[in-house]
């Protein structure tokens, strides 16, 4: 027998503003028509004034925590994805475990930008399987509508925010590639190509927060690249294949990056679980907000094949392949 780390509960929140493409020509350069066609994106969610990511991430928490119909006190370990916290410390993490009224456990924030979910996914299968922790609270959470330049018709258009939380628990599996759980993860990432996407603030550097900077073609064309790739080796280190898969649950950064990545896998679009057109780029909220509605739809069922892929700043990418 096998530890894996299963899935058992998932649930999200968006904040109640909903931004049309139409309200970003009153004072940008640029239509809805343009930032569809370049985007695939329709709408997104901003977070209203004073609302925070951990308070996103906790209300996703508690949505997932009732599907899995547990209490924040079964909960032994936090791991929020986040590159916009509330603070430069203490982390979200352990604001998400007051936010829940959670005495014991622990809590840690993982930050690969818009593959921080995969990156947490990650780490919390590793604390499962090496029985460090029994149930784990997996979160993205972003308000990324505060490092926005808006001036920038070409990267302010694109981000939302939002959160997506997914509970995991050890279950004893037979040990193969039909259990259920986490079956591979594959993490990389190349900080020669940090000028691609970066924020121009930080503590450090300039003592302020920025705002974020993109070369979007180059960006693009690394993401069709190594999406496939990385997909590729967590089926393979899974024991399956693209022919397995029920459905990829992507970064929804792009829906042209989205259709081409699942076109190199040989994957029809019917497979994919596409929310892009109505929340925009959440990153490394934007997975388990994917999950969420795809389980939400009805589309992502109990023994579904599932590989979630992101690539973001850094740059950092992976995938994770689990059997919902």
């Amino acid at each position: 027998m096998t530890l894996r780390a299963v899935p058992v509960g998932i649930g999200h929140y968006l904040p109640s503003r909903v931004v049309e493409n139409a309200e970003f020509e009153k004072t940008l350069d640029t239509s809805d028509e343009w930032i569809r066609s370049r985007s695939g994106i329709e709408r997104r969610h901003f977070a209203a004034e004073g609302e925070t990511t951990s308070q996103m991430a906790v209300a996703a928490s508690r949505a997932a925590l009732d599907m899995a119909g547990l209490t924040p006190a079964d909960i032994d370990a936090v791991v929020v994805a986040t590159s916009t916290p509330d603070l430069t410390f203490p982390s979200v993490a352990t604001m998400v475990q007051a936010g829940l009224g959670m005495e014991g456990g622990f809590a840690f924030d993982v930050q690969a930008v818009c593959a921080g979910f995969v990156y947490a996914l990650a780490n919390a299968n590793a604390l499962v399987v090496s029985g460090q922790a029994r149930r784990v609270l997996v979160i993205g959470a972003e308000t990324f509508s505060r490092i926005m330049d808006w001036e920038d018709r070409t990267t302010c258009v694109l981000f939302g925010d939002g959160a997506g939380a997914l509970v995991l628990e050890a279950q004893e599996q037979a040990g193969t590639a039909a259990d259920r759980g986490v079956l591979a993860t594959d993490l990389h990432s190349d900080g020669r190509f940090r000028d691609l996407l970066y924020v121009d603030g930080g503590v450090s550097a300039t003592g302020s927060a920025g705002v974020l900077k993109m070369e979007g073609r180059e960006v693009f064309r690394h993401a069709v690249e190594k999406l496939a790739e990385t997909a590729y080796a967590a089926l393979e280190k899974a024991g399956a294949t693209a022919e397995d898969v029920d459905w990829i649950v992507p970064h929804q950064a792009n829906l042209r990056i989205i259709t081409r990545t699942a076109q190199k896998m040989g994957v029809g679009m019917d497979r994919v679980v596409v929310t892009v057109q109505d929340h925009g780029n959440t990153s490394a909220a934007s997975i388990p907000l994917a999950l969420s509605v795809g389980v939400e739809r009805g589309q992502i069922k109990r023994g579904d094949l599932l590989v979630a892929e992101a690539i973001g700043g850094g740059l950092a990418w992976g995938a994770v392949v689990l059997r919902w």
